[in-house]
């Protein structure tokens, strides 16, 4: 696709410097810009570079003052990584539009319903008694099971597992190998000391503007259901359990586990490789750093936490300094002890 300068600044609602007529059709690293590609200055440390591109415009900040000749067309706008951001998600929009249709072979059980502007690749399969928006695109070898029910604008991508009874929002996107509503940890222990299945007949909710990444998983609720809210993130290789609940707007970076029954507030920041024990609840606004441990309820909204079991992260830091020194601590007193 081939979008004029102008064209990208009224996208942008910013202000050409240079040629408006010309033509970009790339995104384009600064420090790599050819012609017919597009690129933002936001960070000063790659200054340099505006003067030495070959890209045919660069989004920069209003405040932005060339000190020498530039070789490329400019974008003023109000903040230049907003701006370039904004860009990158009017180009993701218009690639994901432009996809419509079914691709054979796939299959979608007559029961099931799908709406305008949809999208469904090959090898892609649609149980039983579904209800998909419009433009909901399923890329290829997506299974979603029986009862299902989709909304506008969702995307699942390959490979992506949405299992039976799932409800999912509008503008949510599920990334490749996911697997949203398989069954709960649930084992009862027995006097034998073997453990029988518990069945899990809850489902999973995921409200409008919710992101999953790769490989990660959301249980099904024993009973009721597994609640994301709206405009969560969740990343790559994250395993959420049975009946938990992930507060608005909090995101989750990758390898992070969290067991079942806890409920987690919004605007949460839960870095890599959280482990959260389960029926607990972690207040609002709540930090908590990679390889942080978590074995009781966060009550205080607004709470940093980190280490491993956590404490408040200042406790963590003094007692970590401390630690650092214990080796010429005892190298100290054994060197007292000698005079003696």
């Amino acid at each position: 696709m081939e979008f004029t300068l102008g064209q990208v600044a009224a996208i942008l609602q910013g202000k050409v410097e240079g040629d408006e007529n010309q033509k970009v059709s790339r995104l384009d690293k600064i420090q790599e810009g050819k012609q017919g590609g597009i690129s933002f200055l936001a960070n000063e440390k790659y200054t340099p570079f505006i003067y030495e591109t070959e890209a045919t415009a660069v989004i920069v900040s209003n405040n932005f003052t060339p000190t020498k000749a530039l070789k490329t067309n400019l974008i003023r706008v109000e903040d230049a990584y907003n701006g370039f951001t904004k860009l990158l998600e009017a180009y993701s929009m218009l690639m994901k539009s432009s996809l419509v249709g079914v691709e054979e072979p796939s299959y979608m059980d007559a029961t099931s319903t799908m709406g305008d502007q949809a999208y469904r690749g090959a090898f892609s399969y649609i149980g039983k008694n579904c209800n998909l928006g419009d433009a909901v695109k399923l890329h290829s070898h997506v299974h979603i099971g029986d009862r299902v029910k989709i909304g506008n604008n969702t995307i699942i991508h390959p490979g992506a597992k949405i299992c039976s009874d799932t409800v999912i929002g509008e503008n949510c996107e599920i990334h490749p190998g996911a697997v949203i509503g398989s069954d709960g940890f649930g084992f009862a222990p027995q006097a034998d000391g073997s453990y029988k299945p518990i069945p899990q007949i809850g489902n999973v909710i995921l409200e409008d503007n919710v992101s999953v990444g790769a490989n990660s998983t959301i249980d099904c609720a024993t009973m009721g259901s597994t609640l994301i809210k709206k405009g969560a993130k969740i990343d790559n290789m994250v395993q959420i359990a049975h009946n938990v609940v992930i507060g608005e707007n909090t995101v989750i970076a990758s390898q992070t586990g969290i067991s079942g029954s806890t409920i987690i507030g919004k605007n949460c920041v839960i870095a890599g490789k959280v482990g959260i024990v389960g029926h607990i609840t972690i207040a609002d606004n709540t930090t908590i750093g990679a390889n942080t441990g978590i074995s009781k309820s966060i009550k205080e909204s607004g709470t940093t936490l980190f280490g491993y079991m956590a404490m408040d992260v200042k406790n963590f830091l003094k007692s970590y300094s401390i630690f650092k020194k214990l080796g010429s601590i005892e190298d100290r007193v054994r060197e007292l002890e000698k005079k003696q």
